[in-house]
């Protein structure tokens, strides 16, 4: 049997961490993802998914991601009856995160990771001149391949 999910994605929310009685580390938080195909004249449709992740990867996302950041989330499906508060009986379906990675940009990800610090902290990221072709000599070498 196979149960496997990979979705990326941009965080609705910001995921807060939460602690169960026996101590465990856990968030949930929901992905929102594009739909590949449209349909002429209609708009791109988003899916909004549920993700729950456990121990150290429950800390990693509420330490680096925030509302709005790209995600990658790889993990497995899991269906879960519960009861609401008004006594009717509901279904969850989510993905339980093996792996999540970054997929934004540099520039994106730290701010994600930022917490308000001091911003006088913060490296600017380093700026490369494209060049020009007085940059270059052409080189003049006749031999034969070594080959």
């Amino acid at each position: 049997m196979l149960n496997c999910a990979i979705i990326m994605g941009r965080l609705v929310a910001d995921p807060e961490l939460r602690t169960t009685t026996t101590g465990l580390s856990v968030t949930s938080f929901r992905v929102a993802v594009d739909r590949s195909y449209v349909k002429p004249g209609e708009e791109r449709q988003t899916d909004f998914i549920d993700v729950v992740a456990w121990r150290q990867t429950a800390e990693f996302v509420t330490k680096y991601f925030r509302k709005g950041s790209m995600i990658a989330v790889q993990g497995s499906i899991q269906v879960r009856n519960y009861e609401d508060k008004n006594g009717n009986k509901r279904t969850a379906v989510e993905i339980v995160a093996d792996n999540v990675s970054f997929t934004g940009s540099r520039a994106e990800s730290s701010t994600a990771g930022d917490r308000g610090g001091d911003p006088a902290s913060r490296q600017a990221a380093p700026s490369y001149s494209t060049g020009s072709v007085g940059d270059f000599s052409d080189i003049q070498d006749d031999d034969e391949l070594p080959f």
